[in-house]
């Protein structure tokens, strides 16, 4: 028997929804091009060696979550699990190290894995993120978090923090590396088998486990804070400095790595302290091997994402209901077949002049087409019977004072605009 019902895991945005949506998408790009990031549109399926090598072959996203599939061609094709690699992957094909850097780029869009759908969690989502591809200064990652404190303040979003670490660098990591599996091999049996099969390659994800985060083995583990070398741990204070002269508050958060495998340095999320499980809604920070990993110079990186569904349930009720509201400039009455030809010449009128209107097709009485007005809060109700068509005019109804004027066609726009 056919299904024709949605996929799991995904989700419809019906009319009543999409303003709300349209509205963050909107206060984004405004952000973001505030801060002089430039819109990076990528396809929707890549090479899977991309995300194989860029997000780290040790992550849930390649080892259980990606949505790959062989193509006519023989190539393995991955549905964008996330936005970052992609970005390298045409920043590098672009040769787009040739101009000036740093590169600011910025997108939105869908993009795809297979887990379990909870609370502002599908399994296609859509993501917002920026990038800043070319600049190893910590006031570049003082202003990617910066933006993200500002972004949220501008969609009214107050209650969240920000939780900031540094997972250092390739030569720091490899000395508490050390240190960390001394300490975790004892418990080695205990782990759950995500850390068990991670425990050589990249044990500091046992730390931030869901599941055995909270051994107390796991939590006096060796910090990798306690274990920068120089290098790491000047940039780490030189980013805290920098937020601290911008105002933006922080707690250190010692367990925190992301789950990426390209992070290095500053690493940093954002946390809806009124959500349940799936309570980060902005997550990043610096990936600066990733560049050479996908085939181009030796660049730094720096930068965030996050999910709009997530992002969604943090926005105000009385916001979210104002936005939904299915609202007019105007609304045309037609009475008889004549006012409904007349009708349809001037509501083109009036959307060549920028008015939102709308007009009936389905034959309504008058008193109906009245209420379809109220429906949709239209400002005025531009009336049209015979006599209107016969003097090529409308009767013009102002929909809160009930006050009703006969105006020409010719100086119906001056009027509405008055």
């Amino acid at each position: 028997m056919a299904d024709f019902s949605r996929p799991p895991g995904t989700m419809d945005v019906l009319p009543e929804k999409s303003g709300v949506w349209q509205w963050v998408e909107a206060k984004a790009r405004e952000v973001f091009d505030l801060y002089h990031y430039r819109e990076m549109r990528t396809p929707i399926f890549e090479h899977t060696e991309i995300f194989e090598r860029g997000v780290g072959d040790t992550t849930d996203i390649v080892q259980k979550e990606m949505y790959t599939f062989t193509d006519r061609g023989g190539r393995s094709l991955t549905l964008r699990p996330e936005g970052t690699a992609g970005v390298v992957r045409a920043f590098v094909e672009g040769k787009l190290y040739g101009g000036t850097l740093p590169g600011k780029y910025y997108y939105l869009g869908p993009m795809f894995r297979y887990e379990k759908k909870q609370a502002g969690r599908y399994r296609q989502f859509n993501q917002y993120g920026i990038e800043v591809i070319g600049s190893d200064d910590p006031r570049a990652d003082a202003e990617v978090i910066e933006l993200a404190d500002h972004f949220l303040k501008e969609l009214g979003i107050r209650h969240y923090r920000l939780e900031l670490n540094s997972v250092g660098c390739p030569t720091c990591r490899s000395d508490h590396k050390k240190l960390l599996l001394e300490h975790l091999t004892p418990i080695k049996n205990e782990l759950c088998t995500d850390c068990q099969s991670r425990f050589e390659k990249n044990p500091l994800r046992i730390l931030d486990c869901k599941i055995d985060g909270h051994h107390p083995q796991v939590l006096t583990a060796p910090k990798i804070t306690d274990h920068l070398c120089e290098d790491c741990s000047t940039h780490f204070d030189a980013v805290k400095g920098h937020l601290n002269a911008l105002g933006v508050a922080y707690v250190i958060t010692p367990t925190m790595v992301r789950g990426l495998d390209y992070y290095t340095r500053t690493a940093f999320e954002f946390i809806g302290t009124e959500l349940g499980a799936q309570s980060t809604i902005i997550g990043g920070g610096r990936y600066n091997g990733l560049i050479s990993m996908l085939g181009g110079p030796d660049l730094p990186g720096v930068g965030f994402a996050g999910g709009l569904e997530r992002l969604l349930l943090t926005v105000d009720e009385a916001r979210e209901q104002e936005l939904a509201a299915d609202r007019l400039d105007a609304f045309v009455i037609a009475m008889g077949d004549a006012a409904m030809d007349f009708s349809v010449k001037v509501l083109q009128l009036l959307r060549k002049n920028g008015i939102r209107a709308d007009m009936d097709y389905a034959g309504r009485a008058f008193k109906a087409q009245l209420k379809l007005a109220d429906r949709y809060h239209a400002k005025v109700a531009l009336i049209i019977g015979d006599d209107e068509v016969e003097k090529q005019s409308v009767t013009l109804r102002d929909t809160t004072s009930k006050e009703q004027q006969l105006v020409s066609i010719e100086e119906l726009i001056t009027a509405l605009q008055k």
